[in-house]
C-alpha cells in the first residue's frame, strides 16, 4: 500500500523556541536588522527564561526562518504611552508579569530570503492562539512605520500618516500588514525606538482584542482546555469542470481558488471529489471508463506536489478533493489528498465506492479511516458515498474530529440530496461541523462523467449556538462559487456538554456499539 503520509518534503511549522535555538535566532535577527541591531545571547536567553511558553520559532526544512517573542503585562502599562526598551526591559522581557491580562508582542522577525511563505502570518496566528489559550484580553505592541521617513513631508505628522494608512490613502509595509491581521490603532507612540530611522522613532500603538475572551465561564473553560483556536474559517469550492489542454492550466485554476481562500484568511479550503477527471480532457481521445481512470493515475505525483506547494505557499490547509490512485497491488483507490500548511500530506481513501465506480471504473474501496491532526484540531474526511454510512462519521468523531469534510461528485439532484441529507444527519447525531464540496459543469468526451449537479454547503448541528436551519453557508445550485463560514469550536464543546440534546453523551453504550477491525497491512 502507498504510505499514509509523506515526510520527504520540506516542512514549515511553528514551535516553541528552546535554548538550542539561541544561535539561530541571533543569526536570524542579524540577517533581518543588521549586525548592529541583532539580539545578543543574553537577551534571547532572558526572553526564554522569563516566559518560556511565549517564544516561538518558525522552522523550514530544519532551518530557523522566523522568530516571535512575547510576554504578559498589565493593562495599565500596556495601554499607556511607552517605549520599546522601557516596556521590554531592554529586550530581555524582564517586565513579564504572570498575572498580566495582555500579551505584549515585543518581536516578530522573518528571514528576508524566505519572503512569500507567509511566515509572519503564521507567527501572528500562533501568538493569537497563545493569547486565547491564556484567556488574555488581547495582544498589544508598538508597530514599526517603515514608510514614515519617506513620506513625512507629504503628511506632516506621524499621526496624519497613520490616519492615511488606516483610511487606505497610503500603504505602509508594516502597518498595512498589521491592519490586515485584524489589529487596530489606538494611538501613536513617539520615541518608541529611536534607532529605527525609517520610522523616525515612532510606532503605531496596536491592539488585537481576543474574540474568545468572555465572561461566560463555560466558554472560557472550553477554550483553555486545548490548543485550539476560537473559530476556524473554512472555504468550500463549488468547482466547474471545463476542458483544459495542459496540467499547468489545471494547476492555475486550482491555485486561483486557493489564493482566494487564503486572501479571506481561511484555515481550510476543500475541493470536490474526482476533481482531477478534468485532466482527461488533455488526452482528447475516446477512452473506455477503466482506461480513463488508469490514464489519470499518471498525474498522481504532480497532483500531490501541487497540493503540497500551494498549502505551504498560501499558509492554508487543503482538502484536495479526490484523485484515482494506483496502489502497489495494482488496485485503483479513490484517494483524498490532504495537504496541511506545515508541509505534511495525508491520504484518505474512499471506503465505499459506488456500484458505478466498481462496475465502470474498477475502483476498489480502502480500509482505513483515521482522523487527521491539524493546527485547528482533528478533522475527518468522508468521500461522497462514505457520508451515507453513519458508522464512518461516528468512528471519526470518536477519534476527536470536530469538522468532517465531504468532497462529493453527483450527476443529478437526487444523488446530491442523498449526500446532503446524510451530511445533515451526521452533523446532528455527532454534534460536528460538516463541509461539502461538489463539481458543476460538464466534460464532453469523458466517459461516465457527463453531467454534474451540486449545491455545496457548510453544515452545523441544530441547536441554539448554531446557524438557523443548521446551515452556516450555502451556494447556488450548479454555479461555480466559493462559500465561507467561521465555525466556533467552543460552540461544539458547549453543545456537547450542555446542549438541548447531547447525542454523543446520551448514546446507550450498554446496548450497542460499533467495533472497527484492525487495518489490513
Amino acid at each position: 500500500m502507498m504510505p499514509r503520509s509523506d515526510d520527504s518534503r520540506s516542512k514549515l511549522f511553528v514551535r516553541l523556541a528552546t535554548r538550542a535555538d539561541i544561535p539561530a535566532i541571533i543569526a536570524l535577527s542579524a540577517r533581518t536588522y543588521g549586525e548592529h541591531m541583532a539580539y545578543t545571547p543574553e537577551m534571547v536567553g532572558g526572553q526564554l527564561t522569563q516566559f518560556p511558553g511565549g517564544q516561538f520559532v518558525a522552522e523550514y526544512d530544519g532551518e530557523v526562518v522566523g522568530y516571535c517573542a512575547t510576554f504578559c503585562i498589565a493593562e495599565s502599562l500596556a495601554l499607556a504611552p511607552h517605549g520599546w526598551r522601557e516596556i521590554t526591559g531592554g529586550g530581555y522581557a524582564s517586565r513579564h508579569d504572570a498575572n498580566g491580562d495582555w500579551l505584549y508582542g515585543m518581536e516578530v522577525c522573518v528571514d528576508p530570503a524566505r519572503r512569500g511563505l507567509r511566515i509572519g502570518r503564521r507567527l501572528y496566528d500562533r501568538r493569537k492562539r497563545l493569547c486565547m489559550q491564556l484567556d488574555l484580553k488581547g495582544i498589544v505592541f508598538g508597530g514599526r512605520l517603515p514608510g514614515l521617513a519617506k513620506r513625512i513631508r507629504q503628511f506632516g505628522t506621524a499621526e496624519a500618516y497613520v490616519d492615511a494608512v488606516e483610511e487606505g490613502r497610503a500603504r505602509d509595509l508594516a502597518l498595512s500588514f498589521q491592519l490586515g491581521n485584524q489589529f487596530e490603532v489606538i494611538g501613536v507612540l513617539p520615541d518608541y525606538l529611536p534607532s529605527d530611522h525609517e520610522s523616525l522613532g515612532y510606532a503605531a500603538h496596536l491592539v488585537w482584542r481576543n474574540p474568545s475572551f468572555s465572561d461566560h465561564p463555560e466558554i472560557r473553560k472550553a477554550q483553555r482546555s486545548g490548543d485550539l483556536p476560537a473559530a476556524v474559517r473554512v472555504a468550500t469550492v463549488q468547482y466547474q469542470q471545463r476542458r483544459i489542454k495542459t496540467f499547468e492550466e489545471f494547476a492555475t485554476q486550482i491555485e486561483y481558488f486557493v489564493d482566494i481562500a487564503a486572501d479571506y484568511r481561511s484555515d481550510f479550503v476543500v475541493f470536490p471529489e474526482l476533481i482531477t477527471l478534468q485532466l482527461l480532457s488533455i488526452e482528447n481521445k475516446p477512452l473506455s471508463p477503466s482506461d480513463s481512470i488508469r490514464t489519470l493515475t499518471k498525474y498522481t505525483n504532480q497532483y500531490r506536489d501541487l497540493m503540497h506547494k500551494l498549502a505551504v505557499s498560501y499558509n492554508i490547509n487543503i482538502i484536495g478533493g479526490s484523485h484515482p490512485t494506483q496502489m502497489d497491488d495494482g488496485d485503483i483507490h479513490n484517494i483524498c489528498y490532504v495537504a496541511l500548511r506545515d508541509g505534511s500530506i495525508h491520504e484518505r481513501e474512499k471506503i465505499h465506492p459506488t456500484p458505478n465506480e466498481v462496475h465502470w471504473w474498477k475502483i476498489a474501496g480502502g480500509d482505513g479511516a483515521e482522523a487527521i491532526p491539524t493546527d485547528c484540531g482533528p478533522i475527518g474526511v468522508m468521500i461522497c458515498y462514505d457520508s451515507e454510512f453513519p458508522e464512518l462519521a461516528r468512528h471519526l468523531v470518536d477519534q476527536g474530529a470536530m469538522i468532517l469534510f465531504v468532497p462529493y461528485c453527483t450527476d443529478v439532484r437526487q444523488g446530491h440530496l442523498r449526500v446532503r441529507y446524510c451530511c445533515q444527519a451526521r452533523a446532528v447525531e455527532n454534534q460536528v461541523y460538516v463541509v461539502t464540496s461538489g463539481n458543476v459543469g460538464n466534460l464532453p468526451g469523458v466517459n461516465n462523467f457527463d453531467i454534474q449537479y451540486a449545491q455545496s454547503c457548510i453544515i452545523t448541528p441544530c441547536d441554539f449556538p448554531f446557524a438557523p436551519e443548521g446551515i452556516a453557508a450555502d451556494t447556488t445550485p450548479n454555479a461555480e462559487q466559493v462559500a465561507f463560514a467561521d465555525l466556533r469550536l467552543d460552540d461544539l464543546m458547549q453543545a456537547r456538554a450542555s446542549g438541548t440534546v447531547q447525542n454523543l453523551r446520551d448514546r446507550r453504550h450498554d446496548l450497542y456499539q460499533t467495533t472497527w477491525k484492525k487495518r489490513r497491512t
